[in-house]
């Protein structure tokens, strides 16, 4: 049973999402701390930087926000993006100027040293798909495995794609997992209000009003809903009846035509399944595994670093099953704190030392499976010189 909770005091709220009685993800939004994340915004370049390739655009905050050339011309290619393209063939000046207007989405929110990261590459989500634009690639959620499922809604896309684009515009979509077994009517209806959302924004490309907001993302709330609505969301507990008119609104907007899911107002909601304790040793750094070894946690600006320990546990057999069992147990566990955590960016990996390559091999296809419960995009690379385990994983807030 998949459930949701919601505790709002003093202006904060507290979400989590619960499946079988175990928390599985939690978020926390401050009032006076704004998410800025897929936010659209129509800024003016500022500053053009040729020999980073780089430049500094004004969208309104108190830093100008940060973007890169390889965030700005078309992707070359809908599994790696630009990251493989060779940007000494590309003049940062012939595709941006400096004072001009240009249409941007927040990749990265700013902190306290640098102002955000923004793109060129706009994400919209739908319902049952997400709107990109400067590609016309469409690709399709891999967790839709029937493969004549999968052939009908791309087919129906591209017919929709061929009758509405107009002339030199380039927009691709995604099509999400919730999009399995709807109607034809019912993808394409939310194609269209994606695309009408989109040339809206355009239009006002050339205004004088810059730099201004286009588009709001909305709260965690708001795309929990429009990500779990069709995914089977049993209960939504709430510690306040104004969050219970609110979540009936959105499900409104959504028109989710099922009547199924049960809205209660609750008081003292962590206290069932032990949420509370649940809860708290998301904080921690070190986490035990249950067969005595033990990982750690470590966030910095450019990455977040996990180490793995054997600690108590010394195994009966040789070393090699002794690490490996060590790293086995310490591989589900990471990718169930990622998801908790919401821990996104370069993440490097120190497993115990195999010598086995087999046991390597195991144990990242160990961490590939146990990744496929995350909602979030998940990208394991390989294992460095250092015997050093590098992946990647997007913020779910940022995830399309």
């Amino acid at each position: 049973m998949r459930e949701i909770f919601i505790e709002e005091q003093n202006r904060d709220r507290k979400i989590a999402l619960v499946e079988e009685g175990i928390l599985k993800e939690f978020y926390q939004e401050t009032e006076n701390k704004e998410r800025m994340e897929g936010n659209i915004y129509l800024g003016k370049v500022k500053d053009i930087l040729p020999g980073m390739q780089a430049a500094f655009v004004d969208i309104g905050l108190k830093r100008n926000a940060f973007i890169h050339m390889k965030d700005i011309i078309p992707k070359v290619s809908n599994e790696t993006g630009n990251k493989q393209e060779s940007l000494e063939k590309y003049r940062i000046q012939d595709y941006i100027k400096q004072d001009k207007n240009i249409l941007v989405q927040v990749k990265k929110d700013s902190s306290d040293a640098k102002g955000a990261r923004i793109t060129c590459h706009i994400h919209i989500p739908g319902r049952f798909v997400v709107l990109v634009t400067e590609n016309e690639f469409i690709t399709i959620s891999q967790k839709i495995a029937d493969k004549k499922e999968k052939e009908r809604l791309i087919q129906i896309t591209q017919n929709m794609l061929k009758n509405i684009k107009k002339p030199r515009e380039r927009m691709g979509f995604i099509i999400r997992t919730a999009a399995q077994g709807i109607e034809e009517k019912e993808l394409q209806e939310d194609i269209s209000k994606l695309v009408a959302i989109w040339r809206k924004m355009q239009e006002g490309k050339e205004s004088k009003d810059v730099p201004k907001i286009l588009y709001q993302r909305g709260s965690i709330l708001q795309k929990m809903l429009l990500d779990f609505i069709d995914q089977g969301i049993h209960k939504i507990i709430v510690n306040e009846e104004k969050i219970k008119k609110e979540i009936e609104e959105e499900i409104k907007k959504i028109q989710y035509k099922e009547n199924t899911i049960i809205i209660e107002v609750q008081q003292n909601i962590w206290d069932r399944y032990q949420l509370a304790k649940q809860i708290e040793k998301i904080q921690d750094r070190k986490i035990w595994l249950n067969c005595g070894g033990f990982i750690t946690i470590d966030k910095t600006e450019a990455l977040t670093a996990i180490d793995v320990n054997s600690g108590k546990y010394t195994g009966k057999k040789s070393l090699e099953e002794t690490v490996l069992k060590v790293n086995a147990e310490a591989s589900k566990e990471i990718a169930k704190q990622l998801r908790l955590r919401d821990i996104g960016g370069i993440i490097m990996i120190d497993f115990i030392d195999m010598q086995e390559e087999t046991s390597r091999k195991k144990i990242v296809k160990l961490l590939e499976e146990s990744l496929r419960e995350d909602r979030s995009k998940t990208q394991i690379v390989e294992f460095t010189k250092l015997s050093l385990l590098e992946m990647t994983r997007k913020h779910i807030w940022n995830h399309p």
